[in-house]
């Protein structure tokens, strides 16, 4: 009998990503997503495929899943600010009530379970780079509370089944990461350049710009997530490229990169966004043998030859609008 794996949010782009791996490994693979903020186009492909289900659901509610299940990923989040800036409660809602019915449902199925948790644990830090001791610089209240203080909360919960339970659990904090299947208006630094420079609008930074980034291309992500799922590792991990550059530099690259004339424009920074972001990938190397390998100038290639291939209407495509009494 093949392996079978629940992947939530499976038709977001790391969630994609992740069932695409899952069939590579010739596991049975079982997708959910509510598709508030997922695509199907991002695993279209695997329909046609016998090792593949689709269940159209939303894990803050009670989550069924028929036959047995050896592995859960749940990466089910809206993961960039103009989402959950937006649906603020369901932000809340997926990584508490849909980590819990994710935890209660590995503990049924005697599964192991991987959260995917994210750097924004750590606020707009004051230890740089940041390791996984460190415990955060968050504004509980402030309008990235709602994400933050969610997986915070998130990695509390998970931590509790493990010590209280003894369910295998896996916690990966992840940082910046681009690829194919990114959403070009998700409001984040990198689709936000090349999708203004597809359209010929100068390029916008928030802030003065010095603030820093570190990039880590998809296939490298996904390379460290099996790794750890696979291994013994319960406590949080930090994966990500820790090659960091300020969005001043990065938006020239882009501009490089797209051979467009814009210049750039900057606007006020953000309440609470952080001024730095470097993971200490230290343990990554030690406990799982991960080390990011495709350069950024590498990555942003293959990244911007994916955005040049979309339809036109998808560069002007606005976020989407969310009814607020769903929730």
């Amino acid at each position: 009998m093949k392996k079978r794996v629940l992947i939530t949010g499976a038709a977001g782009f790391l969630g994609s990503h992740l069932c695409d791996r899952f069939i590579r490994e010739d596991f049975f693979v079982i997708g959910m997503d509510n598709l508030i903020t997922g695509d199907l186009n991002n695993i279209s492909h695997l329909f046609k495929l016998k090792d593949f289900e689709f269940y159209h659901h939303d894990v803050s509610k009670f989550i069924h899943v028929p036959g047995e299940l050896d592995y859960i990923l749940h990466f089910a989040s809206p993961a960039s600010p103009i989402d959950y800036l937006k649906i603020p409660i369901q932000t809340l809602k997926v990584s508490s009530l849909g980590t819990h019915n994710c935890l209660g449902l590995a503990k049924d199925k005697k599964a192991r379970i991987l959260v995917a948790s994210t750097s924004e644990v750590y606020g707009d830090p004051l230890v740089h780079p940041q390791n996984e001791e460190y415990w955060g610089n968050v504004n509980p209240v402030g309008p990235r509370g709602v994400y933050d203080e969610a997986k915070r909360f998130q990695e509390a919960i998970t931590m509790a089944y493990h010590t209280f339970h003894n369910l295998e659990t896996r916690i990966v904090r992840i940082f910046n990461t681009y690829g194919p299947r990114m959403r070009l208006n998700d409001g984040r630094a990198l689709p936000a350049f090349i999708g203004q420079a597809l359209r010929g609008e100068d390029l916008t930074v928030f802030g003065d710009g010095s603030q820093t980034r570190s990039f880590c291309y998809v296939d490298d992500l996904i390379e460290g997530i099996y790794r750890l799922l696979m291994s013994d590792y319960y406590l949080p991990l930090n994966v990500g490229n820790p090659d960091q550059i300020t969005l001043n530099d990065f938006a020239q690259e882009i501009i490089r990169l797209t051979r467009t004339k814009q210049k750039i424009v900057y606007k006020p920074l953000p309440q609470d966004d952080p001024k730095q972001r470097q993971p200490d990938i230290t343990k990554a190397g030690e406990i799982l043998g991960w080390q990011p390998k495709v350069t950024r100038e590498e990555g942003l290639k293959i990244t911007y030859d994916y955005f040049k291939k979309l339809p036109e209407e998808d560069l002007y495509k606005l976020p989407k609008e969310f009814s607020s009494n769903k929730f």
